[in-house]
């Protein structure tokens, strides 16, 4: 499992889940800074495709796992 000390923004990913975008890459662009969590362990991710450039998804650790660092 990735520490999140170690991802940073615009390290590659491959999404495991959810299944909708699973097995695709995505691009690291941000911790997700949520209103009720100040410390959010959530990591917005650009999904990479083809059909779509517009997905982006919140993950945690362990729906996603670091391919390639910035």
């Amino acid at each position: 499992m990735e520490n999140s000390q170690r991802i940073q923004i615009g390290d590659r990913v491959l999404i495991l889940t959810p299944t909708y975008v699973a097995g695709k890459y995505g691009i690291v662009i941000g911790r997700d800074s949520r209103s009720d969590s100040p410390a959010s362990q959530r990591w917005l991710i650009q999904v990479e495709d083809a059909d779509s450039s517009d997905i982006v998804v919140s993950l945690i650790l362990g729906e996603f796992t670091l391919v390639s660092p910035e």
